[in-house]
Parts: C-alpha cells; structure tokens; sequence
C-alpha cells in the first residue's frame, strides 16, 4: 500500500509519538509510507518513511496563507512525489480540531474526489477546547452548528473514523458515524521491556529530558523515539533555593512523568505531597511549554515553596538520563482528570513499577476489558466541603456550566448546575467532594488547611496514595499490555483498518454527523471538572 499520513507538525508530542510507530510498523510490513506536516521535524531520521513539508498545514496562526483548495492540491503533488504515485488512501489527524481551519476543506476535497480517507481523531474540540470550537464555528460554520457538522463531519462509505477509546467510539455512534466506518485504534506502548536497575547514585543533573505522559494528542511528549528539549527554569518544590534534585537518591520518589499542564491536576499531587511521611519525595517531569498554562503552574510551585512541600518539578528536564530516572522510582503516579488514550496506565507495567493515583473509568475501562489489573487506583478524593468556600465554589462551577452553553450553543438545562454537583459530592456523604473536581483556588484552600492544621488529616480516608506493589501483580500487567498493545498487535490493527477502508466503495459525500449530538455527550454536566474548563 501506499499511504499518506498528514498531520500539523511532527514536533514532540503524543501524536507524533502515534505517527512513528504506524511509519516503523508499516515499513516494516513492507508498504510505503509518506508523512505530510506544515514544519520540518528536529528528528526526520526518526520516522521510517518519507517526509514533505507543507507550510500550510500547520497551525492556523503561523501557517502559510492558503485556502482549502489550494492546500488539497498541494498535498495531493507532495503525496505523488514522495510516494511515487497517489496513494491508496489517507490517514489524517487530529482534521476537525480547529488547529488549522484549511484543513476540512481540504479534507472534504479529498473525500468529494473519492479518496480513501482514514480520520484519527485523538481530540475533540467539543471536549474542552471552546475556543478552538468557536473559532470553527465562527470562521467554518457561520455561527451554525449544522453547517459546520457538514464541513468537519462528512459521511460517505470511504470516510472511516478512528478513535483512541470506547467512549469517543460510542459518542461517534450517537453522531450517526456507522458501524462499518467506526474503529477502536489505542495507542501503541513502547517504553523499555528490559527491568530497570537500582538508581545510580550521585548522579548529575543535566538540561533536558522528556516524558511519559499525555495525551492524547495534544500535550504531551513521550522518551521513545522523541526529541530532547528545554523547558520553563523551574527548578525546585519545596524549600526555595534547594539544589536540584538528581536521578539517583536515597528517598522513596513518587514520580509523576507528564508535562504539568492544568488537566494533569498537579494539585492533587501536592495534596499527596502534603500528607507525605519523611522518606517520601513527589517529582514531575516537565514544565508546560504553552504560555497560557506557565503562570497556573508558577502558582504551584511557589505554593511548594511556601508550604515546604517535598516536591521536585520538570526534574526530567534536569536529568540527562531519563532510564536512571524511571528507576529511581519507588512508584509512578498520575493525578490526571483527563487523558484520550491513557499510555500513562500502560507504560510502567513495561518498567516493572507499581502505578499509583487517580483512575479514570471512562478510559480505563478499555483496558480493564483486556484484563488489566487498576484496583489499586481510585476513582474519588474525597474531602470535607466545610474546608472549603463551598457557596464560592458552586458559583464558579454554574459560570463554567454557562461558559461552557455560551461557547457550544448548546440549550442550558435548569438542573444543569445540580447534575453537576451532584457528580462532584460524595454520594454516602455529600458533605464531602472529589478533590480532582475543585478548581485551584479550592484545591489551595484545602493545601493551607491541611498543612496549618495537622489533626485535619484525621478527616480523610487516606493519608498516602493506595499502592499495590506486589510482583505478580507486576507481571500480570506487564504481560497484557506486552499482548495487547504493543508495536505488533498495532500494526495488525492498523492493517485491518486499512483493508476495511479500501474495501470500502466510493461514493458521493451527502451527509454528515451529528456534531450537536457530541456537544451534549462532552458537554455533560456529570463530567465537569474544573479543571479542564
């Protein structure tokens, strides 16, 4: 087969990350394989396949200026040139999100000429990212809703949808995508099988790093394969000043591989970190890169500092050797209250380490239907609302409710806040809330009260994160995600979608999906978290 794979950019990242193991797994197989993208790559030997650089694919607000027709033509000669031909079919990513607003037309080109497409789709902009909405809905859809549905959800027997879980499998369902032109596709996990060593001691920091964690798509940057890169210099938690901490220690580190943006809900881990016995450590590993999220994180580590927290931040940007960090790990955690595949649940299996933290049911659930063991992870956080501003706090989330009616044109139900609440309190005792559902003004609330009041820990239900370490446990996961999810059982569900799609008869583009039917299932006041407002 030949194959065109477009995306905006081939720079760290979760989808970039997706994009190199389809290019290894499909040269592999024996097929050719182009990768379109709108900037060059730091790494191009680091995908098996060619490459062709379209500055109007990339994103909207530094692309080249063309139109969704000239952009289709132009990545139709790119994919004859480098593939020696036109391809079999194409697999684009990410086409609806609002990244760049050629892009659909140009899709929609592709799908009116009968081109097989293949639309992965890691995120929806229906799902907490209003402004990427709006700006479709504004600039696509004329302040419309049904028409943008046409222009970023076409139908035809050609057009095939992937996505990374079940749940956004079943939200395509109730948009009206059909059976035959719906697929499951989850990521491939691929850190090191080999068992870790003990931690080196007295070993030097040095700039750079990377990480495990993110999502989905957007966000996030993973040590296979990926480039090296600096980050914000935020370099200490707890006590100002403190040295840097290495990759080698002699104190128990829970470590948190994610770039620390708002959704990974780093309040949490300091909640963790503050309940923290003397020999515990809480780490990250990268600082956000996006302007907009560096002053929430800024707030948290001052916050470290000022309560003496011990906590280490973007500490995989300090340590040269991101192995001998891993295995200096007494567990991996994750606080995260929200993810689109969830390698984070995978991956340390892979590493021989336990992994603790927040569990996330409607992405986790796949897993568990593989036979992954996750019971040690928990689903709520309870806390006392009486430590908290609670009239304060509903406030806030009726005018996310609102912001989030305003910015989706959805209807705005009356019990929409109660739902809402009701989602977020302890349903055995609602004087009790999920600390993942606070914002960070209640979240910092609960910090102060916790750290001046030491008989407070008394309320809760734990006092360090639930782990169950044992080596059979281990073993068990590690052997699901190596028969599951690894390089070669994605390629065969790659190929399988492939052949289904060119199976697949070409016929005229005339119907689209529900796009209001997605906003009500993302927009759903039960899966309000403040967080990812």
């Amino acid at each position: 087969m030949r194959i065109a794979i477009v995306h905006f950019h081939l720079q760290t990242g979760g989808v970039t990350r997706v994009i190199q193991h389809a290019c290894a797994a499909l040269a592999a197989a024996g097929h050719r394989v182009a990768v379109l993208c709108g900037e060059p790559p730091r790494q191009p030997e680091a995908f098996a396949a060619r490459l062709a650089v379209i500055p109007a694919l990339g994103y909207e607000e530094r692309r080249a200026p063309l139109g969704p027709d000239a952009l289709g033509a132009a990545m139709a000669r790119a994919a004859r040139r480098a593939l020696g031909g036109a391809p079999d079919l194409w697999h684009i990513h990410n086409h609806c999100l609002g990244k760049n607003l050629a892009l659909p037309g140009a899709v929609r080109g592709l799908a009116e000429a009968g081109q097989p497409l293949l639309l992965q789709l890691h995120d929806f902009a229906e799902d907490g990212r209003p402004a990427l909405y709006r700006r479709m809905l504004e600039v696509l859809g004329g302040k419309d809703g049904a028409i943008l549905a046409t222009r970023i959800y076409p139908l035809a027997p050609h057009i095939h949808y992937a996505t990374l879980n079940a749940r956004d499998d079943r939200f395509l369902a109730a948009a009206g995508v059909p059976d035959a032109q719906r697929h499951r596709l989850p990521n491939a996990a691929s850190f090191a099988t080999e068992p870790l060593q003990p931690p080196r001691r007295e070993t030097r920091v040095a700039p750079g790093g990377t990480h495990m964690d993110g999502e989905r798509g957007a966000k996030t940057d993973r040590p296979s394969g990926d480039v090296t890169e600096r980050h914000m210099d935020v370099n200490t938690g707890g006590q100002a000043g403190a040295e840097p901490a290495a990759c080698g220690l002699d104190h128990r580190r829970w470590l948190y591989p994610c770039r620390a943006i708002r959704r990974k809900n780093l309040g949490e881990l300091l909640f963790w970190a503050t309940l923290a016995d003397p020999e515990d450590r809480f780490a990250t590993t990268q600082a956000p890169q996006n302007p907009l999220e560096q002053p929430i994180y800024a707030r948290w580590v001052a916050l470290a500092a000022e309560l003496a927290l011990p906590v280490d931040f973007a500490l995989g940007a300090r340590c040269g050797d991101f192995a001998a960090l891993l295995a200096s790990s007494h567990a991996l955690i994750s606080t995260s209250v929200g993810e689109g595949f969830g390698l984070a649940f995978l991956e340390p299996w892979l590493i021989d380490r336990p992994l603790a933290g927040r569990d996330l049911p409607e992405i986790t659930a796949d897993f568990a239907a593989d036979g992954l063991d996750l019971g040690a992870l928990y689903q709520r956080l309870p806390v006392p609302l009486e430590w908290l501003d609670a009239a304060a706090l509903r406030q806030r989330m009726d005018a996310a409710l609102a912001a989030a009616t305003r910015a989706y044109g959805h209807a705005r139900a009356r019990e929409d806040l109660a739902r809402a609440w009701a989602a977020a309190v302890d349903r055995r005792d609602p004087d009790r809330i999920d600390f993942g559902r606070l914002d960070e003004e209640a979240q910092i609330e609960v910090l102060r009260h916790l750290r001046t009041d030491p008989a407070a820990r008394s309320a809760l239900d734990t006092t360090t994160p639930p782990l169950m370490a044992e080596a059979e446990r281990i073993a068990h996961n590690r052997a699901i995600v190596e028969r599951e999810y690894m390089l070669d059982g994605y390629r065969r569900r790659l190929e399988a979608i492939y052949r289904a799609l060119l199976a697949a008869p070409s016929a005229p583009v005339r119907d689209q999906a529900d796009g209001q039917a997605l906003i009500a299932r993302f927009q759903a006041p039960e899966r309000l978290f403040l967080l990812r407002t």
